[in-house]
């Protein structure tokens, strides 16, 4: 008989040895009960129903191998919003939630006196971003853009699920909302930024799109694409919001100096205390909590 714990128990041990993380296991099975309508926790030491038991096997055989769980499942949580993931788009991270949430901290900050907050997420992918910030602040209006038709089409579906109001433009980095005459009060961008040559996990290289990780030789290419363009579409007071790499803070400083030399500028760090998002304020002071 395989009740639930024995189950839990033997693939963690299974992880172990194939360098999977071992919560991984309870958080799988967590989805697949809801899915099936089966309070797991009530049952936690019961018997697996047999159907159960062959969908969590299959599953944990694709995660065993490197297959990420978000795209076992088809599906992946942020900021509380269920973001269908596939081949196309990256996997939302939990560190991005943390950008939205600082973002949004802003808004109410700069903008309480605006009755409608210009926002573009840049390189939306998935469109978690966009979703997230449109749905937690009533006055935003928000465009996303994606140089890949096919994340976008990702990103429509996800915004059409979760009841987001968006707009849609496919093209590169900022320059389809130049090409609308398009003015932002907040630019949002988690753009790619691993340089080309560095080492990754199995699970991000082998099953995550390229296009969506890597940001040239030194991982800067596409914030140098944003600080380049950037002054065509900001207004005359307003702010954006990167995610970044926790070792770029060195280089990112020389790339806002270089390009933004008028803009004043910040770190903020994640819930580990690494330097993940950089802020850049444009006529406006910097932020004091």
């Amino acid at each position: 008989m395989t009740t639930f714990a024995k189950a839990v128990r033997e693939y963690e041990k299974l992880c172990e040895q194939h360098d999977v993380p071992q919560e991984t296991v309870l958080a799988y099975l967590v989805e697949l009960s809801q899915l099936e309508r089966y309070n797991l926790y009530m049952h936690y030491d019961d018997e697996m129903p047999k159907d159960m038991e062959e969908l969590f096997d299959a599953g944990m055989k694709r995660i065993l191998n490197q297959e990420p769980m978000g795209h076992v499942l088809g599906y992946s949580w942020f900021y509380g919003y269920k973001m269908i993931v596939n081949e196309d788009v990256l996997i939302p991270r939990v560190e991005t939630e943390e950008l939205c949430a600082q973002v949004l901290m802003r808004m109410d900050h700069y903008f309480k006196d605006l009755d409608v907050i210009h926002t573009a997420d840049i390189g939306t992918g998935s469109g978690a971003i966009a979703i997230t910030v449109a749905k937690e602040e009533d006055k935003v209006d928000m465009i996303a853009t994606d140089i890949s038709v096919d994340a976008l089409k990702t990103a429509k579906e996800n915004a059409l699920n979760n009841e987001a109001k968006i707009s849609f433009m496919a093209g590169d980095m900022v320059k389809p909302l130049i090409e609308q005459g398009v003015k932002l009060d907040v630019l949002i961008s988690n753009p790619p930024y691993i340089p080309q040559e560095e080492e990754m996990e199995t699970s991000v290289v082998d099953f995550e799109p390229h296009v969506a990780l890597f940001g040239g030789n030194d991982g800067l290419f596409f914030y140098r694409s944003i600080f380049e363009d950037c002054s065509k579409v900001l207004k005359d007071k307003a702010f954006m919001a990167f995610e970044m790499g926790w070792d770029q803070r060195e280089r990112m400083s020389a790339l806002v100096e270089e390009y933004l030399p008028n803009d004043t500028y910040e770190f903020v760090q994640d819930i580990n205390g690494k330097d993940r998002m950089l802020f850049v304020y444009h006529n406006l002071e910097k932020w004091e909590k």
